[in-house]
């Protein structure tokens, strides 16, 4: 299995860095870039993080399916609204008692059949990803998109 990279970009942007993942360039994803790639998940696994943190925020129930975004490329997906909300509510969540809600989220999802990796960097992922959503900015029109190789 490759990997998944989740990114903010506007539209044009992620079509340009799909088509750069498409051709097996290694897209820029070091330390300050605006980028996370797993290794050994799918745009699946990505999807049921959307669920159980929307679950975790009490937002269930809310379309957390990845759409395509351009007939030109099958290999990349818009998160949804709705996803992008519960990711970064993830960060600011406030609950009586239950713990941490992010923790509890990524314990959740590294428990998932066949996950690649464990509790410890299952955290470190949803919490760069709730940064992510966090970080989106209206006025510049970007969106956060996962590209599924």
């Amino acid at each position: 299995m490759g990997f998944t990279e989740i990114f903010v970009a506007t539209h044009d942007a992620a079509l340009k860095r799909a088509g750069l993942l498409d051709a097996g360039s290694a897209a820029n994803v070091g330390p300050g870039s605006q980028a996370v790639r797993i290794e050994g998940v799918s745009d699946f696994e990505i999807e049921q993080l959307g669920d159980l943190a929307g679950t975790a925020v009490h937002a269930g129930g809310a379309d957390y399916e990845l759409t395509m975004v351009d007939v030109a490329s099958d290999s990349l997906l818009a998160v949804p609204p709705a996803m992008v909300r519960a990711l970064a509510d993830l960060l600011s969540y406030e609950t009586e008692g239950e713990g941490n809600v992010l923790e509890d989220v990524a314990e959740q999802w590294a428990a998932q059949d066949d996950m690649p990796f464990g509790a410890a960097q299952a955290r470190t992922y949803v919490e760069q990803l709730a940064r992510l959503a966090a970080g989106l900015d209206d006025a510049e029109r970007t969106g956060l998109y996962v590209w599924s190789a």
